[in-house]
């Protein structure tokens, strides 16, 4: 009698299990990252950026010019002191075009920053 009520508990449990699995991908712009054998997972990042070949720039999956993401992220620095950033630049994207962001990104408040990388 308490065998189907079982199973159907193990059931669900299953289920949210495997659901919450997936809840947590980060939505962003698919782009080629630089590959690094050493790097380490992340696991906390206030906002993710990430920077196109060409510089275009995404705050999340959103199309973002550069002066308006300074202006969110002086912000967000100025209301919450452990902010961060994790930088996703596309493999092809110059270094200049990285650095650049990095710079502005450090006048605009921010002091910690991530670079995102495949293995």
């Amino acid at each position: 009698m308490l065998s189907p009520m079982i199973d159907l508990i193990f059931l669900l449990l299953v289920f949210f299990v495997v659901s919450t699995m997936y809840m947590s991908n980060i939505q962003t712009i698919p782009v080629v990252l630089p590959k690094a054998e050493h790097s380490e997972h992340v696991k906390k990042s206030g906002w993710t950026v990430t920077v196109k070949a060409d510089g275009t720039l995404y705050l999340a999956d959103e199309r973002i010019t550069e002066p308006l993401l300074l202006e969110r992220m002086r912000q967000a620095a100025a209301n919450d002191p452990d902010f961060s950033v994790m930088l996703r630049g596309e493999k092809e994207a110059s270094y200049d075009i990285i650095m650049h962001l990095l710079d502005a990104c450090k006048g605009a408040g921010v002091t910690r920053f991530s670079l995102a990388t495949d293995r």
